[in-house]
């Protein structure tokens, strides 16, 4: 089986897919600029392509970001694999209002996203966050008689801590968890990939790219948000990221394939979501599939850009005093 065509299974009890995913939170414009026929042709791309997992939310600008998949996966449902996330809430200004993971939300949370996406089951679902407020346990209960229901196949979570996929997964098989990964975010190895692997769950981990600080990307949009490309800490990092640049032209490689292909050899059970907005960023990612790193690539790759020349937090201080994974 060649890279190009073989698949990789989302805990026991997920699905097969694709070995790259793609996240679609791009394509409603989190990150500048986009457009709807570029993103929907993205998608159809994609799906030609073979990608087979889709990740969104229900919150990504609104709900417009399920609106575009519905229009791209229109006559190709069963190609596909839809992962999303909810809970966030939003003003009608798009400013965040607060999160909701009771179950009473829960059940018409999924209702309206079944509408958007113009589906009748949805295949992972997953709280973007923990709620504080609400029992682990009582959120994937609701989620689980939305299993019986048939209006979902698999539960999932999204950044949260060892304990918290302790509790969830005596209440229901769990398929994977959400969580950023990348060459430099690799806080995951310490404790929750190995509580993963114990539990027979695997991981869509994204960030793969640190939204966009591995590929050299333009700082606009979320990205003026974020420590690591602001100030002191965003001008240290360019020059380091300029390193990893230069390597990977030596290997004949872009940044984003070697970022993607880093990921697939440290984490080959695993798989990486990527937020390719264009179809030339797809196709540059999907790439990576034809160039795996040996374990001597990896570890040069590692010796070239060390996580910890990285300065500056993955979120802003606030968000990630909120993130059940960082406790």
């Amino acid at each position: 089986m060649t890279a190009a065509n073989r698949t990789t299974q989302l805990g026991r009890t997920g699905p097969q897919v694709f070995p790259i995913a793609l996240g679609c939170m791009s394509m409603s414009g989190a990150y500048g600029p986009s457009d709807e026929s570029e993103g929907i042709a993205t998608l159809r791309e994609a799906i030609d392509r073979g990608v087979t997992l889709l990740d969104t939310a229900d919150f990504y600008a609104n709900g417009h970001n399920e609106l575009l998949i519905r229009r791209a996966i229109e006559g190709q449902r069963d190609k596909v694999r839809l992962s999303v996330k909810f809970g966030a809430m939003r003003g009608p200004d798009g400013v965040p209002v607060g999160f909701d993971a009771r179950p009473a939300a829960v059940k018409n949370f999924i209702t309206y996203s079944l509408q958007r996406l113009g589906v009748d089951h949805i295949d992972v679902y997953r709280p973007a966050r923990l709620d504080p407020n609400v029992p682990i346990e009582d959120t994937v209960g609701a989620i689980a008689d939305l299993v019986k229901g048939g209006y979902v196949r698999n539960i999932g979570l999204s950044e949260v801590g060892a304990e918290t996929i302790r509790r969830a997964a005596k209440v229901h098989p769990l398929s994977d968890l959400q969580i950023e990964y990348s060459l430099i975010s690799r806080d995951p190895e310490k404790s929750l990939f190995p509580t993963l692997t114990e539990l027979g769950m695997s991981a869509t981990l994204y960030g793969v790219l640190s939204r966009g600080l591995l590929t050299g990307a333009k700082v606009e949009g979320a990205r003026l948000h974020y420590p690591r490309f602001s100030g002191e800490a965003g001008q240290r990092n360019a020059e380091a990221v300029a390193r990893f640049h230069a390597f990977a032209a030596e290997r004949g490689m872009t940044p984003a394939q070697l970022s993607v292909a880093w990921v697939l050899a440290k984490q080959p059970a695993f798989v990486p979501v990527v937020g390719a907005r264009t179809r030339k960023q797809l196709l540059d990612v999907l790439g990576a599939l034809e160039k795996p790193l040996s374990p001597d690539d990896v570890a040069a790759v590692e010796a070239i850009l060390p996580k910890e020349a990285i300065a500056g937090s993955r979120y802003p201080e606030q968000q990630m005093k909120m993130l059940d994974s960082e406790r």
